[in-house]
């Protein structure tokens, strides 16, 4: 078995249990922290593969956060799903 190594967009199972919800880009089921740039950036990429219920909710807080952390989105994707296009 591979070590496991950390790296900057990838989170360990324990830091991940001890996230808030209110972290996650979709909270119900705990997936797209963002927690970081490394994370929006992470969410932003994987956005597609969200399922389509979700991705309204998913692309405003990607926006929100990143606007938080100084990180400037530049998915028109994202923004049109999240009404900003």
């Amino acid at each position: 078995m591979a070590p496991k190594t950390k790296t900057p967009d990838r989170l360990t199972v324990e830091e991940r249990r001890e996230l808030p919800a209110s972290t996650f880009g979709i909270p119900e089921t705990r997936e797209f922290p963002l927690v970081d740039a490394a994370h929006i950036r992470a969410a932003e990429a994987y956005f597609r593969y969200a399922p389509d219920d979700r991705k309204a909710a998913l692309a405003r807080r990607i926006l929100a956060r990143a606007r938080e952390m100084g990180v400037d989105v530049r998915s028109r994707v994202i923004r049109g799903w999240a009404g900003e296009a």
